[in-house]
């Protein structure tokens, strides 16, 4: 079957790509908004893209032409904080999914302890195993959207944040002891299973 997305409602393209695309990272973005505000919330659509110098991106989308929280504190600090999610903490990532009051913070809402950061204002996840500060260095908003479109945030990591009990000799990161946890389709997230190596040829 072929599929046009010219010719598919938002619901459709979504599901496609959201159950095609998997299994996806989930970026926790903590910020902070000009009145001191705390934020929190889960973003799937996220990675690392490139480690010269460390970058990250997400992206938020926005319904209803609706700009979420995030985006509006990330545009007007430009800083962020990425919190990678392991699996003890899925029920209260899941919490902050919740669209609340911009006034509400939902550090206290998930029941998670807000820490400062070293180099940026918004609070860090004290219960995440990593963590990184981000400045904001790019943003782009797709064109042409049917529905609100999404804006992409670039961010270069300032400062980085491992628990010991899961680094390594040489900076490698013990996968027994992170436990991450990634995105599939729905209300479908998954564990790491299985590991295998290939190396390059």
């Amino acid at each position: 079957m072929q599929l046009d997305p010219n010719n598919l409602d938002q619901s459709a393209i979504y599901k496609l790509l959201t159950g095609a695309v998997i299994p996806r990272p989930i970026g926790w973005i903590s910020s902070i908004s000009e009145d001191g505000i705390n934020n929190l919330a889960p973003f799937s659509f996220f990675n690392a893209v490139g480690d010269d110098p460390p970058h990250v991106m997400f992206s938020a989308a926005r319904g209803n032409n609706t700009n979420k929280d995030t985006l509006n504190n990330v545009l007007a600090t430009k800083q962020f904080v990425v919190n990678m999610v392991t699996e003890e903490l899925v029920e209260k990532m899941n919490m902050t999914s919740q669209a609340l009051h911009p006034d509400e913070d939902e550090f206290v809402h998930a029941g998670v302890t807000p820490i400062a950061s070293e180099k940026i204002k918004p609070m860090r996840v004290k219960e995440c195993a990593i963590t990184f500060e981000c400045e904001l260095v790019h943003h782009y908003s797709l064109e042409n959207h049917k529905f609100g479109g999404a804006t992409i945030m670039i961010g270069r990591i300032v400062m980085m944040h491992i628990d010991d009990k899961i680094l390594l000799e040489n900076y490698k990161i013990d996968m027994d002891h992170y436990q991450p946890i990634s995105r599939l389709a729905g209300a479908w997230y998954s564990r790491i299973g299985e590991l295998f190596a290939v190396k390059r040829s």
